[in-house]
């Protein structure tokens, strides 16, 4: 990769956070047992008005525990927006459970609320898998409603949502279960590593025996099959040092979002992210833009020739009612939604990462302008 390469993302790695890593390994406390474990989980708890955190060594981790959790029956069936990441839908299969597709809304991007209350309706739903997309929330209001008259248990995936307030509560304050991702491109990161917040008592105790074995009163017994889903004190450890500076890497990711608004206001072809909806502010997790169906060339095409310029840059997510794994199982036939379909095809985000400068941001604005500009060369 070119030294003048602008990748899609760099984290914001400080001396704060060296110094963090440093103090844990002098400790000898490195793996999952140390108390760094413990505060983190009640840093994020805190920070998202929950009782209970139980921390994981990643995002998917926390969605496979969150939903194995809730012990639905086998066959038992999921709403989830087809527009997600693949960890969503996975979960839900994982568990035994099937997974039911709903479209996304063309402008927000998240759960379209209409389908979520179409499908719901369907006797054998029993849960329902929000999730806020790119930093902006979904409508929470709306969507608890729905699962309050349906009886429906709720897991929110606040993953790309971190210190978005939703009607007033932080994303990760809503649901029976909800779940963060802590990825190297998240706005706090632990390397790898996720969480499970929940204000059950019992849902947070279940979700710690599941990400440790499921071991008995009397270790090595074990009822149940669970995994190893620990996170090491090095992993909390980093994500505290990170948490303390959580509101201003939103501050900058904001900040970000607006120089991309201001250098591409006037640029033709592309409808770029709402700046606020369903009750909340978008963080600017990452910034997407659309291109217009007129527009001669698709998301790829463009994500190549980005590339060429030295300007990383990444597709939107792929829907899962066309994901070749899940056809194959059987699930999905003849699912047509077709916002998700098109924002997978004319969708792509550019770079954000806390580690870059205004200068990259300029330059990404600038070739993608050109690409516009003249998409024939």
């Amino acid at each position: 990769m070119a030294a003048d390469f602008v990748p899609v993302n760099v984290p914001q790695i400080g001396p704060e956070d060296r110094e963090a890593l440093a103090a844990c390994v002098e400790s000898g406390w490195i793996g999952a047992e140390g108390p760094q474990v413990a505060a983190f989980e009640r840093a994020v708890a805190d920070w998202c008005g929950r009782r209970h955190g139980v921390a994981v060594s990643n995002g998917s981790a926390a969605l496979d525990a969150a939903v194995a959790a809730l012990r639905l029956a086998p066959g038992d069936k999921v709403i989830l927006p087809t527009f997600t990441i693949v960890s969503c839908a996975a979960a839900i299969v994982r568990a035994g459970l099937v997974p039911v597709a709903v479209d996304c809304d063309p402008e927000t991007w998240t759960i379209d609320v209409a389908q979520a209350e179409a499908a719901a309706e369907d006797p054998r739903v029993r849960a329902i898998m929000p999730v806020h997309i790119y930093g902006l929330p979904c409508d929470m209001a709306a969507l608890g409603a729905l699962a309050e008259r349906r009886g429906l248990k709720v897991v929110e995936d606040a993953a790309e949502a971190h210190g978005v307030t939703c009607h007033g509560r932080r994303c990760g304050g809503f649901g029976d279960l909800s779940t963060f991702s802590f990825y190297p491109n998240k706005l706090v990161t632990t390397g790898e590593g996720g969480m499970i917040l929940t204000d059950d008592d019992a849902l947070a105790e279940r979700c710690r025996s599941l990400r440790n074995l499921c071991f008995g009163p009397r270790r090595f017994v074990h009822e149940e099959l669970g995994w190893n889903l620990r996170m090491s004190s090095l992993q909390a450890a980093l994500g505290l040092s990170q948490l303390r500076r959580a509101e201003a890497f939103l501050a900058r990711k904001r900040a970000i979002g607006a120089l991309y608004d201001a250098l591409l206001a006037d640029a033709p072809h592309i409808r770029r992210p709402l700046p606020e909806a369903n009750g909340g502010r978008s963080s600017y997790w990452v910034y997407g833009v659309v291109l217009d169906d007129a527009f001669p060339l698709d998301a790829d095409a463009v994500i190549a020739r980005l590339a060429d310029a030295g300007i990383g840059a990444r597709p939107f997510f792929w829907p899962m009612h066309e994901q070749p794994v899940f056809r194959r199982m059987g699930l999905f036939d003849g699912v047509r939604l077709p916002v998700a379909e098109r924002i997978a095809r004319r969708g792509l985000y550019l770079p954000g990462g806390l580690g870059s400068s205004d200068d990259d941001f300029r330059r990404a604005a600038a070739a993608l302008r050109a690409i516009l500009e003249s998409p024939t060369r």
